[in-house]
């Protein structure tokens, strides 16, 4: 009898043990494809480094840095697109389709993002620059193609003017790519 109950529990613990095993494995297995779902349904964006204007050299690498950020922060919580990084210069005005192209196949990107950031003059001959910034971006597929075009201008959305340069970047930073966030979807949903 004691016997019988020895083996009967060697038994049990030994299916049990088993059936743990495999739901552990099809646990992982099913986050391994959750993980290469997602990396399918992510999209990769390019960005280049916005065009500063007025072209002042001291202005360039601290907008380049707010803008950087912002974009990372906005996308962070996006977790469907990935940014990446061109530290090269595209003229806001004066974009050619085959670069956008040729840059989105070398880092196989989906989109492309050419940007601008625009300083207000205040005062006579002096860069004085006020808190008012306009950022302006223009979303481009792997093709070269126009998707969009949007500009965020920080003293008619905010109405202050109150605040540093690098705040006031990142807050027409963040605008800005809002509208082309949801541009992106509306590409995702016609896909």
């Amino acid at each position: 009898m004691k016997r019988n109950k020895i083996l009967i529990y060697t038994t049990v613990t030994v299916l049990l043990g088993g059936l743990a095993y495999l739901k552990a494995q099809q646990l992982v297995q099913n986050k391994i494809q959750n993980n290469e779902i997602k990396q399918l349904k992510s999209k990769k964006i390019l960005y280049f480094n916005p065009d500063i204007q007025p072209d002042l050299e001291e202005i360039k690498e601290p907008s380049n840095s707010a803008f950087f950020s912002a974009a990372s922060d906005k996308l962070s919580e996006n977790n469907q697109n990935i940014l990446l990084r061109a530290d090269q210069l595209i003229p806001f005005d004066e974009v050619n389709p085959d670069t956008i192209k040729e840059y989105c196949l070398n880092n196989q990107a989906d989109y492309a993002v050419v940007s601008k950031i625009k300083y207000f003059k205040v005062g006579l001959g002096k860069y004085v620059f006020s808190s008012q910034v306009i950022v302006g971006m223009k979303l481009y597929n792997a093709h070269g193609d126009l998707l969009t075009e949007t500009q965020y201008d920080t003293y008619k959305k905010n109405k202050r003017l109150l605040g540093s340069a690098e705040n006031f970047v990142k807050l027409g930073t963040k605008g800005a790519l809002k509208e082309v966030l949801r541009c992106l979807k509306l590409q995702k949903t016609k896909s």
